[in-house]
């Protein structure tokens, strides 16, 4: 099993934490993990071109001219695409579906590609707890500061630290999120990790279980 620093609030190192290599510890495939991250952007898409055909053009039926004799080329209507104000051929529609489905074990599989891929780049980091003594953004700025961490953060915290979220969600580059919901994108989209010692084994306990299920 592979080993974890965990720092304290201020930025010490206290310990090393074992962590599980069905988690943190899986080679790379990368046809996995990007097979879930578009299908995960594609389901984000909203359809919200949409052109008008001749039928929903307004204008009237009638034949502008007859078919011979004016020494015009023949037209049927006015609302033809090839008119100005006539309708779009084969133009884009709002009933356009862009989703595209996920198997949950791909969906979790990938989720732990994506944590290994990050563990291995030493971009996730393990705290004591995100329990602050003073609910403020200022405090959790300052435990930032004390990691020293470049890039954009995601953080993770348990269930039992949800109330901490406001603490860092107004906070720039940093995003947050329950660690029972993390998703390929979050984790991908984002340079650094940041999870307390209790996320890290939930998440631990949520996926090492799904590894077992899709084994039987």
């Amino acid at each position: 099993m592979a080993k974890i620093s965990v720092y304290n609030l201020k930025g010490e190192k206290k310990e090393e934490l074992e962590v599980t290599d069905k988690v943190f510890g899986l080679p790379e495939n990368d046809t996995l993990l990007h097979q879930v991250f578009v299908s995960l952007m594609a389901n984000k898409r909203q359809s919200i071109a949409d052109t008008k055909n001749r039928g929903d053009r307004a204008g009237s039926g009638i034949k502008p001219w007859k078919q011979k004799g004016t020494g015009r080329a023949r037209v049927g209507s006015s609302r033809t695409p090839t008119w100005k104000g006539g309708g779009v051929a084969f133009g884009p529609k709002s009933e356009r579906n862009y989703k595209q489905k996920i198997n949950k074990k791909m969906n979790s599989k990938a989720i732990t590609l994506a944590l290994s891929g990050k563990f291995r780049d030493g971009e996730i980091f393990v705290l004591e707890n995100l329990d602050l003594k003073e609910k403020k953004t200022k405090s959790m700025s300052a435990v930032l500061k004390s990691l020293k961490i470049k890039g954009s953060v995601l953080m993770g915290f348990h269930t039992k630290e949800k109330e901490m979220v406001l603490t860092a969600r107004n906070l720039k580059k940093v995003d947050c999120v329950l660690s029972e919901s993390l998703s390929v994108l979050d984790i991908l989209n984002h340079k650094n990790i940041i999870l307390s010692k209790e996320s890290v084994k939930s998440i631990e306990k949520k996926y090492s279980k799904e590894s077992l299920k899709s084994k039987a």
